[in-house]
């Protein structure tokens, strides 16, 4: 697997960011979240991480999307996408 470039690890910091901001405006931890979507709390846990090297893939970023009842288009409509590296 070829090494994240600084533009990279950007990118998938921000959208680790979104995912925390976005579930704690539903659920205040990962346990309660993942009982709630019935998922393993380290997946939540994983998603969040700003330090995983895989980082979150698109179908993951669907996924969570979907628990929250809202588009792709949502999760991506905000100001810290918009912004430079």
């Amino acid at each position: 697997m070829a090494e994240l470039t600084k533009e990279d690890i950007v990118l998938q910091k921000k959208i680790a960011e979104r995912i925390k901001f976005l579930r704690l405006k539903t659920s205040p931890s990962q346990t309660d979240f993942a009982k709630r979507h019935d998922i393993d709390r380290q997946i939540i846990n994983r998603w969040e991480s700003t330090n995983d090297k895989r980082g979150v893939t698109i179908y993951s970023i669907q996924k969570f999307c979907k628990m929250l009842d809202i588009t792709l288009k949502d999760f991506f409509d905000d100001e810290k996408f918009k912004e430079d590296a």
